[in-house]
């Protein structure tokens, strides 16, 4: 199969959780992706993936033109398609699922993380000081196991 624009994908096994995988793909260009999500192929692997194989996909676009979350609820089926803040990822993550309650799995920073994990406090975003003293809201992290 060709994929014109297609660059890369990797798949990997977070070294701190055994049952979170995760994939990261680049493309050389957004229409290159957007050809992709047209595809039939494509389009019969979402099917199948929606059917159980995978539960939340986070899309960040190239230029941050902006971020979506795509979640499928593994207890309802409750499908879920909102774009987010980029900066308040974390708060939009701990999210449960509006139909049934189910709380994704979350993990935090570990020892081995290469990210952080912080949300940006709104009022900073537009370079405006937060206000003496306020943080963003941190949710806890949740137990791996």
């Amino acid at each position: 199969m060709k994929l014109p624009g297609f660059l890369h994908l990797t798949w990997w096994q977070h070294p701190d959780d055994p049952t979170w995988f995760n994939e990261c793909s680049f493309w050389t260009s957004k229409q290159a992706l957007y050809d992709w999500h047209m595809d039939t192929y494509h389009k019969h692997a979402k099917a199948w993936a929606a059917n159980g194989a995978i539960m939340e996909d986070i899309i960040t676009n190239f230029e941050l033109v902006g971020t979506r979350l795509l979640r499928i609820c593994p207890t309802c089926g409750q499908l879920q398609d909102k774009p987010y803040e980029l900066t308040q990822e974390q708060a939009v993550l701990h999210e449960q699922c509006p139909k049934c309650g189910f709380h994704f799995p979350v993990l935090g920073e570990q020892p081995s993380s290469f990210a952080v994990f912080k949300d940006v406090p709104p009022e900073s975003v537009d370079g405006a000081a937060a206000p003496s003293g306020a943080t963003a809201a941190q949710p806890e992290p949740v137990a791996a196991g």
